[in-house]
């Protein structure tokens, strides 16, 4: 995928959510668009990209960029292929939230809101909620939820990252 052009794939995917809105709301498509795009560049929103997700959807550019920076989904510069999120609101830190951020920053020799040397693993941040409260402690890697964890299903989870 070039940074002015969608790709094949992408507007594929683009496509079948736009089939679930009514034509004239082409804009309703525009997180799957984001989340998308962002997939396919290695983790992060460029400006050119953007642009071509409002071409896309024919939307203002403004409104697309918007939806980019209020959403904490989407990044607007490199980061780590995969990006992991750790829950922390109270009922997964009652869980033993703490240990699985202290363990992935250990693990991974970096601190929530860094990458790793490598660009493989971003660990974004520690969510106020990510809505699992009965299987914390949690985690989501790429939007994927991984509940229930522990230490051990932590290492076995971040080593079959590709």
């Amino acid at each position: 995928m070039t940074e002015t052009t969608l790709s094949k794939k992408t507007c594929k995917e683009i496509d079948s959510w736009l089939k679930k809105y009514p034509a004239d709301q082409k804009q309703s498509a525009v997180l799957a668009a984001l989340r998308e795009v962002q997939h396919e560049n290695k983790g992060y929103l460029t400006t050119e990209l953007m642009d071509a997700v409002a071409d896309y959807l024919e939307m203002e550019k403004i409104a697309v960029y918007e939806v980019a920076s209020f959403y904490s989904m989407f990044e607007t510069k490199p980061v780590g292929r995969h990006s992991i999120s750790v829950c922390t609101n109270i009922s997964c830190m009652l869980m033993g939230a703490d240990k699985i951020v202290n363990h992935i920053e250990k693990k991974l020799d970096i601190k929530t809101g860094e990458s790793t040397k490598d660009k493989k693993i971003f660990l974004k941040c520690e969510e106020e909620c990510l809505a699992a409260c009965c299987g914390g402690p949690m985690m989501m890697i790429d939007h994927i939820y991984y509940e229930n964890l522990t230490t051990d299903k932590v290492d076995e989870i971040l080593d079959s990252l590709d």
